[in-house]
């Protein structure tokens, strides 16, 4: 049971990854347009409990690579987050972080796709 659940928290964690970069990358094109939106990055925020929930869950049973890239990377977008809401100073460690969380997830989804064949 253990590892549908791991292999659904990489699910989750490439779905929540790729929209999180995807609003991050979108976001600042939106905001040249006059119809009156501001970036909220308690939405970053959220983004990052989601990660980081799913990160908890699959280092218990992933590689020692994996579960590397993943803190390196959930620790990079939290560093970003907390320097975005206290400093009101955006960096890039949040798209940095984000690709990293691809990657990860996508290799711990390939170590379980693999496992069932």
């Amino acid at each position: 049971m253990k590892k549908t659940t791991s292999f659904n928290m990489d699910i989750l964690g490439i779905s929540t990854a790729s929209l999180c970069l995807v609003h991050c990358l979108l976001f600042p094109l939106l905001t040249i347009l006059p119809i009156g939106l501001i970036h909220n990055p308690y939405i970053d925020l959220l983004f990052v409990l989601i990660g980081l929930w799913a990160v908890i869950r699959i280092i218990k049973t992933a590689k020692l690579g994996v579960i590397m890239l993943l803190l390196v990377s959930i620790t990079l977008i939290l560093l970003g987050v907390v320097i975005e809401i206290f400093l009101d100073y955006h960096t890039s460690l949040i798209l940095l972080g984000g690709i990293g969380m691809i990657m990860g997830h996508l290799m711990n989804y390939k170590n379980h796709k693999k496992k069932h064949l």
